[in-house]
């Protein structure tokens, strides 16, 4: 065995090009490998946008259901580096990262804590978000809620990072009504010392944000956000909406005081809203944009440009993959965030804290491998092609 099919982990069967695969089902799929977006000499100017990065667990480590995390320190930051260098900020600590999902909270304290660090290293944008994980599992009180809010709001600012406000499963529990959201909020701004960002993410992702901002009913609860916005304008920078409704969304952003910008969080719509209409346009903070990095940035410098054809045409193959990384049950789609990233030779492996690699099924990942092919994603198809003949060898499909 070469030393190269060595580092791939599974050499091609005789007779099987070293770039084909079988998947789920028997069938045989040949990868042609990325395309080469090239990085940019800056950021972007005409949107802000972040991708929400994902963990590199350490596999050495016992990273199994309910167990501290351990992670690769090493590779977690190069992930985010990798970021950076595509003109993307960082949005650190988010849910992507697996937040009330294997990730806890002295793990993320020190993930803010060395990120934040990272970026100013390189120059590089980052958030990094605020909740009330270290609470114990079950009631709270308001008085708890606010304070656990405020150690993690203090642990952001210490680290140089700018906040993001995050929605609290504990908040969500505790709180009768939208006055509860609105005094809890209102306590946590007055505290910040620097322009935030909110955060609305839907039960889609999180069950136990059921009813978040006090209703059931989103139109009531749009108008509580509303609220909250235009009496603390000038301490929200804007607010990340992942409510994977299009029509909601601009709905919403038409009603913002001016100055607070909305983040797309919508991992199906991402590209018309950010491109826009001539009322506006929504920036980004994405979970999404850790598969497609080489592809957004692409696009934010066609559309820095003008060029909206090109927009286009960058972020269309994108959108399937999205859309089937995020199919439900979408709070999972965080596994098929690590296993691109292990396709694509960000990691040397395919592990998670939580254990959360069990969340997909093989089936569910061998549709994604032909779609982040299809999308140019994989920037070493021997490579991608290797490992994935690894894994779905282990999961019972002959190569």
């Amino acid at each position: 065995m070469s030393e190269r099919t060595s580092r791939l982990g599974s050499a091609a069967p005789r007779g099987v090009s070293g770039t084909e695969v079988t998947v789920p089902g028997g069938r045989r799929v040949r990868l042609s490998g990325g395309t080469g977006h090239p990085r940019p000499d800056a950021p972007p100017n005409c949107r802000v946008a972040y991708a929400a990065a994902h963990v590199v667990a350490d596999p050495a480590a016992d990273n199994t259901p309910g167990t501290p995390a351990v992670l690769d320190w090493d590779r977690t930051l190069a992930f985010r580096r990798h970021l950076w260098s595509y003109g993307l900020g960082v949005a650190e600590a988010m849910d992507t990262a697996q937040r009330g999902m294997g990730l806890d909270y002295p793990a993320t304290r020190e993930l803010i804590r060395r990120s934040a660090a990272e970026a100013r290293a390189v120059g590089g944008r980052i958030v990094a978000g605020a909740a009330t994980d270290q609470l114990p599992p079950g009631p709270a009180t308001l008085t708890e809620v606010t304070a656990a809010y405020r150690e993690q709001l203090d642990d952001v600012q210490a680290a140089g990072a700018v906040p993001v406000l995050m929605c609290s499963r504990h908040l969500a529990a505790a709180a009768r009504g939208p006055e509860d959201y609105l005094r809890v909020y209102d306590e946590l701004l007055h505290a910040a010392d620097r322009p935030v960002v909110l955060h609305w993410l839907g039960p889609m992702f999180d069950p136990a944000l059921t009813g978040y901002w006090g209703t059931a009913d989103l139109d009531l609860a749009a108008d509580t956000v509303v609220e909250l916005l235009k009496t603390h304008a000038s301490q929200v920078d804007g607010i990340k909406v992942s409510l994977l409704d299009a029509g909601r969304e601009v709905a919403l952003r038409r009603r913002l005081p001016a100055g607070v910008r909305l983040y797309t969080g919508d991992d199906f719509h991402y590209p018309e809203l950010i491109r826009g209409d001539e009322a506006g346009h929504s920036d980004a903070l994405l979970g999404v944009f850790a598969a497609i990095a080489p592809a957004a940035s692409a696009a934010f410098a066609a559309l820095d440009r003008g060029d909206l054809e090109a927009y286009d045409e960058i972020f269309a193959p994108t959108v399937p993959l999205a859309r089937h990384l995020f199919a439900a049950p979408t709070w999972y789609y965080k596994t098929g965030i690590v296993f691109l990233a292990w396709l694509a030779g960000h990691q040397e492996h395919f592990t998670m804290v939580g254990g959360l690699q069990s969340g997909r099924s093989p089936e569910h990942l061998g549709t994604l491998l032909t779609l982040a092919d299809a999308a140019g994603l994989l920037p070493d198809a021997e490579l991608a092609a290797a490992r994935a003949r690894a894994f779905f060898t282990v999961a019972g499909v002959t190569q």
